[in-house]
């Protein structure tokens, strides 16, 4: 049997992004008008601009808290706004995002996401329904759910931090869409729920982080609860007009093994994509920045 081929995704170029230089453990971007420097694992080899450079360019830098992989705070160079929005025009879409300075070094948008967002409002254009329903976990900011809601979707955007759901709203409001469903809860919990009372839904959106807590208190671990969490969303997936998208960020997970787990939970399906995302520095040095797996009925 004819296996489908690992692929590497990277969205086209987009005028309020761009990589700037990656290197030294970190990464430059520019995120509309100000430029910023963020740790970055993954960048082990060395910068193509001098330091000075970097230096000069940035308008806030990340300084990880001692001790620790995520907490920090941004040391800022320049004048720059407290928040701002940037907005994302192609492919159909006309979205506007609200970015800001976070201390776990976000700032609102993962940018290489962007190859998903068209990908969805092209299924739920081309899905047979009238108004399909669409399933965003760990939904964040909401890029995904405004993909699809702008397409015509009855979207419902699950997260577990209640000011996450609060800057999603006003991504919504920035672009100029309403009537999304918006939950506070942790998203295995409301999976199983989901499934008790019978609901599905034409589309699935999942990004699932290492670790995690719920509103309660609940613990997520990708590696404890991710296998679990699929075979829910196996049975929440209506049977035959559907398409699903699952991104990882965890080091410790390459694309094949979510192919594997993919595979045992939801077996063959039609119009199959899996692989690694990156993003392109302006040096053309690729920077991987997960992996995903999707498929749909059309």
């Amino acid at each position: 049997m004819q296996r489908n081929q690992l692929e590497l995704l990277t969205p086209e170029s987009w005028s309020s992004y761009e990589l700037i230089d990656t290197g030294g453990f970190e990464k430059l971007e520019r995120f509309g008008s100000f430029v910023l420097s963020r740790p970055e694992p993954q960048a082990i080899w060395p910068k193509s601009l001098p330091d000075a450079d970097w230096q000069h360019r940035s308008h806030a830098v990340f300084k990880r808290d001692k001790g620790s992989q995520e907490k920090g705070e941004w040391v800022l160079r320049s004048a720059m706004d407290e928040k701002w929005f940037i907005p994302y025009r192609s492919n159909g879409l006309d979205l506007n995002f609200k970015l800001s300075l976070s201390s776990f070094k976000h700032v609102g948008i993962f940018p290489e996401q962007a190859v998903n967002w068209p990908y969805i409002h092209q299924k739920v254009k081309q899905l047979p329904v009238e108004k399909p329903r669409v399933l965003n976990l760990f939904a964040y900011t909401g890029a995904a759910s405004l993909a699809a809601r702008q397409a015509g979707a009855d979207v419902t955007h699950v997260d577990a931090v209640r000011q996450v759901i609060s800057w999603s709203r006003e991504n919504m409001e920035a672009s100029g869409l309403d009537n999304i469903r918006w939950v506070v809860e942790d998203a295995l919990k409301f999976v199983r729920r989901e499934v008790r009372r019978g609901n599905t839904y034409n589309g699935l959106i999942l990004d699932p982080p290492a670790y995690g807590r719920g509103p309660e208190g609940e613990k997520w671990l990708l590696e404890e609860h991710l296998s679990e969490l699929l075979q829910a969303c196996a049975e929440l997936l209506d049977r035959q007009n559907y398409f699903l998208i699952i991104n990882l960020y965890s080091l410790g997970f390459s694309a094949l093994i979510l192919e594997n787990l993919m595979r045992a939970h939801f077996g063959e399906r039609p119009n199959t994509e899996f692989g690694e995302l990156y993003l392109i520095d302006g040096f053309a040095k690729r920077l991987p920045l997960g992996v995903f797996y999707r498929f749909s009925s059309i």
